[in-house]
């Protein structure tokens, strides 16, 4: 089912502040490290997303078919060796 999509940047830790989504990319800059971005659904919630990238890339991340679903919100808990992410949710 096709519907509108949004995005948001974030550029550090905490409530994404959407409210109930589904995340359907993230674009990812990663500054000199290796990075780590980590999304609960709501916070101390479930995991729903932790990936890993490589030292100083653009990574860009596409969820397939519905997307993952966030019941409560966004909360990004971990935002480590990134520049900035935008993520595309509907």
């Amino acid at each position: 089912m096709a519907s509108d999509v949004s995005a948001v940047r974030v550029a550090a830790t905490g409530n994404v502040g959407v409210g109930p989504a589904r995340i359907r990319s993230i674009h990812v800059v990663t500054a000199g490290g290796n990075g780590r971005l980590t999304i609960t659904d709501g916070s101390g919630g479930s995991v729903v997303l932790d990936v890993d990238f490589s030292a100083t890339d653009t990574n860009f991340i596409s969820v397939p078919d519905m997307g993952i679903r966030c019941s409560v919100g966004m909360v990004v808990t971990a935002f480590t060796n990134i520049t900035a992410a935008t993520i595309l949710y509907s």
